[in-house]
């Protein structure tokens, strides 16, 4: 059995390069779309909160998978056509983006006014405001979510198989439907928990960070 997994390696780790690759982009560019997305939907400019809100409306309302088709099948009928991962890449920034803004906004609405007020009184400007004050606040305040969200990012990346990119599970059914047996499969599990214990880790290494705001 070792000397069968050992055979399986080379295009598991080709699988997990991809997988790694859309998890990381995916977070790089979602959280500080979030970030935007939460600011627009708190906006007392009432069309710049409602295109953000309608956004987020279709984001979270769609399926992740069906966005993606959407994307790389169905624009190219008006033509604009993507390569297969810029297509990937730009679903997921877009549907990641669309819940961390609800979840940013939800971190932003809890903070007390009163200490607005007080860096006003300070003479802060609103962006350092927002930069010293609110900013670190509402992650420690939605750090529990994030990192929900990051999980589930993970094993989101599975979908991408739907355009034909060889990503860690894809890998894992190939090698299964040609050798017809389940230990493929199994290891990409296993490969799956150990990713999500190091998030798991990390993140409760952050929340230990941020506890002095407690």
């Amino acid at each position: 059995m070792i000397k069968y997994i050992y055979t399986l390696l080379p295009s598991m780790v080709d699988g997990i390069i991809i997988t790694l690759e859309i998890f990381f982009l995916t977070l790089i560019f979602s959280i500080p779309l979030g970030i935007i997305v939460s600011i627009g939907r708190l906006s007392k400019i009432k069309p710049l909160s409602k295109i953000t809100e309608f956004y987020i409306w279709v984001m979270r309302g769609t399926p992740l998978m069906l966005q993606i088709v959407f994307i790389f099948f169905g624009l190219p009928i008006v033509g604009i056509t993507f390569d297969r991962f810029i297509a990937v890449f730009i679903a997921f920034v877009l549907n990641y983006g669309a819940y961390f803004g609800e979840i940013f906004r939800g971190g932003m609405e809890s903070i007390d006014k009163g200490q607005y007020e007080a860096a006003k009184v300070l003479g802060l400007t609103p962006y350092k405001t927002f930069i010293r004050i609110v900013l670190p606040q509402m992650f420690k305040i939605v750090l529990p979510s994030i990192a929900n969200e990051v999980v589930t990012l993970v094993k989101d990346t599975s979908l991408v198989y739907v355009v034909g990119i060889g990503e860690l599970l894809r890998a894992g059914k190939i090698a299964s439907n040609r050798d017809v047996s389940l230990i493929p499969l199994a290891l990409v599990g296993i490969i799956y928990l150990f990713l999500t214990a190091i998030l798991t880790a990390v993140f409760n290494k952050i929340e230990r960070r941020y506890s002095y705001y407690e």
